[in-house]
């Protein structure tokens, strides 16, 4: 399994610090507390755009972050940058039309979606003097504004917009969603959220998110604690300490 740059790229325990984008979801989570290991503060940064899984999301990142109780990450600043006027009725946006469990993952692309998180994020830091922005891409992410080049020009774009310098990080960048969970096997994953369509604090198991975190555990070869409202196929729940 390939390993985390998190420790080449940061600047050390003695280093001032790290903003890291969060969502509440399993790579994130596992990043934050990587940055925690080689940076003495970590801020976690949510930036909150209107969309439907967000109030759920929130809940289980304090929710993680509450059990894992790491001193060098802060608590989370929660930014807003609407966005539901520019998507209208998109799937995204309105909830409706989730992606189904089977279906392709350029369903999935958020347009805009790192350009976005990104932009509030850099403001924010250039305003705390941080000098890095992390965020869990992973290698299998297939959009435009995933790719290497992508990262490179926003950085530089980012610190002359600014008058400060930026840097954009990205730990997971060679890693697969089963090497993320193997690396964070012995967190609380159960208490992150990698669902478009949560229902009463639970995975829904319908979309395709679900299906990614149940394949990545399965993968990794770690126990899914993860509670799914929906039942697989032998009718038994897919809910807490069962393997998916």
């Amino acid at each position: 399994m390939p390993s985390p740059n998190t420790a080449a790229e940061s600047s050390g325990p003695q280093g001032a610090g790290i903003a890291a984008l969060c969502s509440g979801g399993l790579d994130s989570a596992v990043m934050l507390v990587e940055f925690a290991k080689s940076y003495r503060e970590v801020w976690p940064l949510y930036v909150r755009c209107g969309l439907p899984w967000e109030e759920q999301e929130t809940r289980f990142l304090e929710c993680f972050l509450g059990q894992i109780k790491n001193p060098a990450i802060r608590p989370v600043e929660t930014l807003d940058l609407p966005m539901t006027d520019v998507y209208g009725q998109a799937w995204y946006a309105s909830g409706v039309g989730v992606p189904g469990y089977d279906e392709a993952d350029e369903r999935w692309e958020i347009p805009g979606r790192n350009i976005i998180l990104l932009s509030k994020a850099a403001v924010w830091c250039a305003l705390h003097s941080v000098g890095a922005i992390g965020l869990g891409v992973l290698a299998s992410n297939p959009f435009p504004d995933a790719s290497v080049g992508f990262f490179k020009l926003m950085e530089e774009s980012l610190s002359t917009g600014l008058g400060h310098p930026l840097r954009v990080l990205r730990p997971f960048a060679e890693l697969h969603k089963p090497d993320v969970v193997f690396l964070g096997r012995r967190l609380p994953l159960h208490l992150t959220l990698s669902c478009a369509s949560p229902t009463a604090g639970k995975h829904c198991g319908r979309c395709g998110k679900c299906r990614e975190r149940i394949e990545a555990f399965a993968a990794a070869g770690v126990e899914d604690r993860t509670e799914y409202a929906r039942t697989t196929t032998d009718g038994k729940s897919r809910g807490k300490g069962t393997k998916a």
